[in-house]
């Protein structure tokens, strides 16, 4: 930038990590509270300071100055969600907001001051209104860029345009941020920001590099680039009030249908197309009903009414209160009905197939499948996604109809070709993280090799394996199998003939957490009536696992 920085206002919570974690933890920000990162202070309460606590100091030391000192992690999504209400309070007042990070904002000061009567009168103006929509304390800074600005909030004042770098200059190198760099200048007899931007600017690139070069501008008072301000998010919700109570499907068909028109047409406006619904209604006696809707593809016009109209419908046609599938009927009519986008994305066209409409049948099937759950709730249709995982158990996921497939593991890599046995495999096999590789997708050692079993059992049946002698095989420690397995008897059966077995292949699972700890063995045997099983030993008990067909 080779012109003046832009008036800048910055507004700043101070100790804002202790205020959300008092916002969204319910944490007291009265009391003495640290917020630490990587076993450091990195914020802290007004009570703390007074006691001794400050940034940087390790925990135990904290601790020590501070025996009432109640420790919390540092949590940057936190910090933003807490603040996200108080940017929103800003841009009630003044447009083009920029977030410099959790805790700190800052907007072009041209504009405020103009409309609300000179620089001072603005910053009162924008404090007062963040205390009372937020109830949070900030204070204000105005000066020529953003870093002179923050300086500035911090000492709630208003620099006179111009005189920046002369505000600048008195401070101290800390106020860089930049601890390293700071220690080196002291160390070199540079104090003040004003001695360091008197420094020539190629004798600092060459010394201290980029970084230094960038610091060495901000301490002249040259930001090195404009307000990156954010575009306030559109208002897409859409709401119809009745004066009469709707309590009629029919009616409640024809109010989906204009009232999803409406929302299709706001987010078509703004290039977007809908992938998840809200839909929340109020009826006449204030109860609140709510409910979300997802679909794997673009929701059309259409495919917004039909699902308004079959929530509608499951709502209004629901149980009296009786026992039964259906969620009880609310006590009154509908008068206030809201479409909520949930989710959007960038509208985009879908490929026509070469011999007609793309998933035409699939839609249909979809349809039905929605209005099902419209009826019985979301839960009462399911969809099986495979994932990762050592069992048949784990590698199937039960997904509500429309929910996002995703699997609860990873999936696996490609199987080895052949079963772990060794002991070096089995040390592979016990699920250190270690273990996994560098790749996202972890390997899944020891997991079932293929082909699956057709029917994996809810819940394992016990069962008891004997020798050709009749006594019970056991499994030892290093994983020798007693005597091979003869006959197999589940639960209170009769005995069966084992024909043929495999195994043993040991699964040591999560050791370094004791109560999620798993550890067994699992075979696979074939049985003289022509069944094949997966059994397991687990704590010395015999287990049926699955079916194979």
């Amino acid at each position: 930038m080779t012109g003046s920085p832009a008036r800048t206002l910055l507004l700043w919570c101070p100790d804002w990590p202790v205020l959300a974690a008092e916002i969204v933890d319910g944490v007291p920000a009265t009391g003495p509270v640290a917020v630490l990162h990587a076993n450091r202070v990195v914020a802290c309460s007004e009570r703390a300071r007074a006691e001794g606590v400050r940034r940087g100091l390790r925990k135990r030391e904290a601790q020590g100055r501070c025996p009432q000192l109640t420790v919390v992690d540092y949590d940057p999504g936190r910090d933003t969600r807490a603040f996200e209400p108080v940017v929103a309070a800003v841009e009630e007042l003044v447009a083009g907001v920029e977030v410099v990070r959790p805790g700190a904002c800052a907007v072009a000061a041209r504009g405020p001051s103009r409309y609300l009567g000179g620089e001072e009168a603005a910053a009162e103006r924008i404090i007062e209104h963040v205390a009372q929509s937020c109830l949070v304390e900030s204070q204000v800074g105005i000066a020529d860029g953003v870093f002179a600005a923050g300086l500035a909030a911090r000492a709630g004042r208003v620099v006179a345009p111009g005189g920046t770098p002369e505000f600048l200059a008195g401070l101290p190198v800390d106020a860089l941020g930049r601890s390293a760099l700071a220690d080196l200048l002291r160390r070199l007899g540079v104090r003040t920001l004003g001695d360091f931007a008197a420094l020539p600017a190629g004798d600092v690139l060459a010394r201290f590099g980029f970084d230094g070069a960038l610091a060495h501008r901000l301490a002249a008072g040259r930001d090195h680039r404009p307000l990156a301000v954010r575009q306030p998010p559109a208002d897409l919700t859409v709401t119809a009030e009745h004066d009469e109570p709707i309590d009629r499907v029919d009616v409640a068909a024809f109010v989906a249908r204009a009232l999803a028109e409406q929302l299709h047409e706001r987010l078509a406006g703004h290039g977007l197309a809908c992938t998840r619904l809200g839909i929340e209604a109020v009826t006449e006696h204030g109860q609140e009903l709510h409910r979300v809707w997802r679909h794997d593809g673009l929701l059309t016009a259409a495919a917004i009414a039909d699902r308004v109209r079959w929530q509608l419908d499951g709502w209004l046609s629901g149980s009296s209160g009786r026992s039964g599938a259906r969620p009880a009927r609310p006590t009154a009519g509908i008068i206030r009905l809201r479409l909520i986008p949930d989710g959007v994305i960038a509208q985009a066209g879908l490929q026509a197939g070469l011999w007609g409409e793309t998933g035409e049948e699939r839609e249909r099937a979809h349809r039905a499948l929605s209005r099902v759950q419209g009826i019985l709730g979301p839960e009462a249709v399911v969809t099986a996604v495979l994932g990762g995982g050592r069992s048949p158990a784990d590698q199937v996921r039960l997904v509500p109809w429309g929910d996002e497939r995703l699997p609860a593991r990873p999936g696996p890599a490609p199987l080895p070709g052949e079963p772990i046995t060794s002991g070096a495999d089995r040390a592979a096999s016990s699920g250190r993280p270690a273990d996994r590789g560098g790749g996202a997708v972890p390997p899944w050692p020891g997991r079932l090799p293929a082909p699956a079993p057709a029917v994996v059992l809810p819940s394992p049946l016990a069962a008891t394996v004997h020798d050709a002698a009749g006594e019970p095989v056991v499994i030892s420690a290093r994983l020798a199998v007693s005597a091979p397995p003869a006959r197999l008897v589940v639960g209170t059966g009769q005995p069966t003939e084992i024909v043929g077995w495999a195994g043993p292949w040991p699964v040591d699972e999560r050791w370094w957490a004791p109560a999620e700890a798993r550890r067994r063995a699992r075979f696979q045997v074939s049985l003289a009536g022509g069944a094949a099983l997966l059994l397991a030993v687990e704590a010395g008990q015999w287990l049926v696992e699955a079916i194979y067909d």
